[in-house]
């Protein structure tokens, strides 16, 4: 796979290296040479990552070469960089030292890394003599191999036309409503589109409802093509053409194969035309095939049905220019999961039942298989030669193993994964691989999924557009994809990796020196990884040895109450640019970890520390710093000296509330929120969420007709906001917190579709008014930290449809206002009234 951090270390590699280096001799010819040569390892890597996949075991060798040189490369100048450092931010006598003795631009480590540039320089030369030596006749076996692969994937995909009925579960209700879209009165065309991840059952959902005899009798003439990843437009529509001709038993035109497209154009239109038909599109990847292929089904009002299936929720929902439907797949549910997988895994048992000493084993694979038909059908066929405990153990224990090299597997894994991910572009293949150093079923924040992979280098630079919005279009790409699946984590939006994709996706990650996984109690050890997770319960970490190449390091701590380094790193991290300790329960900072002169981003999120330390300044490249959730009440000074920063999270909170922090008096805490540089917001914009001042109420607010969730925090508004809010026509939920300076709230008039109201932290706020007729459908009203405040909102006793209220931490004169003989209290009667009827 190639790293796609070549092309941004290319830059880094000019601007250093050669004014660097030029003074010393010999250096400069070697960085031109380098150079030029790095060009050519991006070109070959991307080629090797795009084209074909099934390498033989020397071109395998030979990618990995150039592969491992180019990070060897990016190893050097990242090295150089941290000495160049060092040397300059010494201690007083490091400099007076260097100074004396006359090293000349620190010419000590200068001759270390040409010497390093001349070694790899040798290196590289030697690559293409060493695959000349050995690549021989072995190449010519490649292309038919990758076709024997697509051939093969392709007879899979059309024998679920002959599955048997009894080795089917949970379609039925899928089925039906396919069914019902298929045989809809409507004689205009209709695309329907499946879509699901890999071994879902697509296309044996659409292969049951095809063959259904309600379908054949209704349509005059029916077709069903694979086209997979690699197709001929023309070759498509020879076999619609004889696919056709076959279901009515009609003689195939003899010249068909010597036609041109315009020919085979004519031929079909011309058959069609006439015809109410049925046509299924198979295993689509191409977001652009609809284009190519329709003019090939004429729309006569006849009732004609496309159907197709993808893995590509954007091809899925693309614009037909017909009716179209979707239906995406859904998991099996845990009952018909466990009847599909005991249809095979006990069918030689006796009863043909599990046996109680294999039962909880049992169900922790087929828990694994996420509902997914495939990997269930996959695994029970290797489970039902299994007998014993011991042999079920043994698999459960080393999935990973048998996913990579049991050949009753080898369907599963090129079906489910392989396909999706050769069909990723380069940069989203590291993206992917990525999500497979958090642990299993973790939900992964998606901010946390975009910082991570910009400081790795995985984000290209596109004009216009900052790193985050590329990034976040790389997640909704893996996501539409259906590499990952879309979650929520609170009202965070989030993601998850199927159990089954992380396993093989760690093989590929481990034989490409990606990433390794490790459980912190066994001693790792030099694997050219350039990733490593520990997903530990222990309270520290073991022995750690040579991981020298290292650039990200995540910990994943579960099940203890303390962790620590035992003072330091465990290892030599001068490259490391990656460090995540989310949630580990950290006692202490490890002493090294401001030595990290690489790091771009430092993950401490909700760990205990109390404080950063004051040489926090010297990561001067760090671009991401998460302290949010942590004990940290304070910043430090040095701070300020971190002039990469983009992401700075803060904050923690109490009683659902979010507490700051203080900053020292060289960052300006007071800067507004720039929103206004937003022209218009997106169109669809359902819920927003702004923490910071506001300077004043965007002008966009009144066109979010979508908005139905809208959450200010820490606003400080001096304008009235209502009256830009008060028409919106979605909005349900109001939450404000500490979002206004003004002494009233004024409900005129609006807010009809209004359900929840929050008011916290209104420092001056002293009046609440509710007029008549605004907020009529206000189901529930929470005061909070409103110290001001000293009556009951007026006309709250208005609200027909109130259902509940909560006043918390309110002041002393509201307290006294609601009681019994307040001013308030009759009004509270009439409030409490209200709500009981809902209670």
């Amino acid at each position: 796979m190639a790293s796609a951090a070549t092309d941004l270390f290319l830059g880094k590699f000019v601007a250093i290296l050669e004014s660097e280096a030029a003074s010393i001799a010999g250096v400069r010819d070697q960085v031109d040479e380098i150079k030029q040569e790095l060009v050519f390892m991006k070109s070959f890597l991307e080629d090797a990552d795009g084209g074909e996949q099934a390498h033989t075991q020397v071109e395998k060798a030979w990618v990995a070469s150039v592969r491992d040189l180019a990070n060897d490369v990016e190893n050097t100048i990242d090295e150089f960089m941290y000495r160049v450092y060092e040397q300059r931010n010494g201690g007083r006598f490091s400099r007076w030292f260097h100074k004396t003795i006359h090293f000349p631009k620190h010419l000590w480590y200068k001759r270390r890394i040409a010497n390093k540039l001349q070694k790899i320089a040798v290196a590289i030369r030697a690559i293409p003599e060493r695959n000349q030596r050995y690549h021989g006749a072995a190449a010519v076996e490649v292309k038919s191999t990758s076709e024997d692969i697509r051939r093969w994937v392709q007879n899979q995909a059309e024998s679920s036309l002959y599955q048997k009925e009894d080795e089917l579960v949970g379609i039925e209700g899928d089925k039906n409503m396919l069914l019902g879209w298929l045989m809809d009165e409507a004689k205009h065309q209709i695309a329907v589109s499946v879509v699901g991840m890999g071994g879902s059952g697509k296309t044996t959902l659409v292969a049951r409802t095809f063959k259904d005899d309600i379908v054949k009798r209704d349509f005059e003439c029916y077709a069903w093509i694979t086209v997979s990843q690699s197709y001929v437009i023309e070759d498509l529509l020879r076999r619609l053409i004889k696919e056709f001709h076959k279901g009515k038993r009609e003689e195939v035109p003899a010249d068909i194969n010597a036609m041109s497209y315009n020919e085979l154009l004519e031929i079909l239109v011309n058959y069609l035309e006439t015809k109410r038909y049925l046509i299924v599109l198979d295993d689509v990847w191409d977001v652009h095939l609809w284009d190519k292929i329709r003019f090939s089904f004429p729309d006569k009002q006849l009732g004609s049905r496309v159907m197709l299936t993808t893995r590509r929720e954007d091809i899925a929902s693309s614009s037909f220019g017909v009716e179209s439907h979707v239906h995406k797949i859904q998991p099996l549910e845990r009952g018909d999961a466990w009847e599909l997988f005991s249809m095979k895994a006990f069918s030689s048992y006796q009863n043909k039942s599990c046996s109680p000493e294999l039962l909880p084993l049992a169900r922790e694979l087929v828990e694994k298989c996420e509902g997914l038909p495939l990997a269930i059908v996959a695994l029970s066929g290797l489970m039902s030669s299994k007998k014993s405990l011991t042999e079920w153990s043994t698999v459960y224990n080393s999935l990973n193993w048998h996913l990579t090299n049991n050949s009753l597997l080898e369907p599963m894994k090129m079906r489910i994964l392989l396909f999706s991910f050769n069909d990723l572009p380069y940069r989203l293949k590291q993206c992917f691989l990525s999500c497979s150093l958090f642990p299993e079923d973790h939900v992964i924040v998606n901010n946390r999924l975009i910082t991570l992979w910009i400081a790795e280098g995985f984000v290209e630079h596109v004009e216009g557009l900052t790193p985050e919005e590329v990034a976040r279009g790389y997640l909704m790409e893996l996501i539409f994809r259906n590499m990952l699946q879309q979650r929520f984590l609170g009202s965070l939006p989030a993601c998850k990796m199927h159990d089954l994709l992380r396993e093989i996706a760690l093989s590929i990650a481990k034989e490409e020196k990606f990433c390794v996984v490790h459980d912190g109690g066994e001693t790792v050890e030099e694997t050219g990884a350039l990733r490593l997770s520990i997903q530990t319960t222990n309270r520290e970490i073991g022995s750690c040895t040579g991981i020298s190449r290292l650039r990200s390091f995540l910990v994943f701590a579960t099940g203890v109450s303390s962790f620590s380094f035992s003072n330091k790193l465990p290892f030599d991290l001068k490259l490391l640019k990656v460090l995540d300790l989310e949630d580990v329960p950290l006692d202490y900072l490890p002493d090294n970890l401001t030595s990290l002169f690489n790091l771009k981003y430092l993950n401490l999120r909700g760990t205990p520390i109390t404080e950063l330390p004051e040489s926090i300044g010297q990561l001067r490249n760090l671009q991401t710093l998460n302290i949010t959730l942590t004990k940290i009440v304070a910043l430090p000074r040095g701070i300020s000296k971190l002039l990469n920063l983009r992401h700075l999270l803060v904050g923690r909170f109490f009683s659902r509330k979010i507490i700051g922090v203080r900053i020292p008096s060289s960052i300006n805490g007071e800067e507004f929120l720039r929103v206004d540089a937003l022209s218009s917001p997106p169109p669809y914009l359902d819920r927003l969420e702004l923490s910071g001042k506001l300077e004043k109420v965007p002008h966009w607010f009144c066109s979010l007709h979508s908005l139905a969730y809208l959450n200010l925090s820490g606003s400080r508004l001096e304008e009235d906001l209502l009256p830009h809010i008060e028409a919106l026509p979605s909005l349900r939920s109001l939450w404000l917190d500490n979002a206004s300076v003004r002494k009233e709230l004024c409900f005129n008039r609006g807010f009809v579709k209004l359900r929840h109201l929050w008011v916290w932290d209104l420092a001056l706020l002293n009046m609440i008014t509710i007029e008549k007729g605004a907020m009529p459908n206000l189901e529930f009203i929470r005061i909070h930290d409103c110290l001001t405040l000293e009556t009951l909102p007026q006309g709250i006793e208005d609200l027909t449809n109130l259902q509940g209220y909560r006043f918390d931490n309110a002041s002393e004169k509201f307290k006294e206002s609601i009681k019994e003989g307040g001013v308030d209290h009759p009004r509270m009667l009439l409030v409490d009234e209200r709500c009981k009827k809902y209670a």
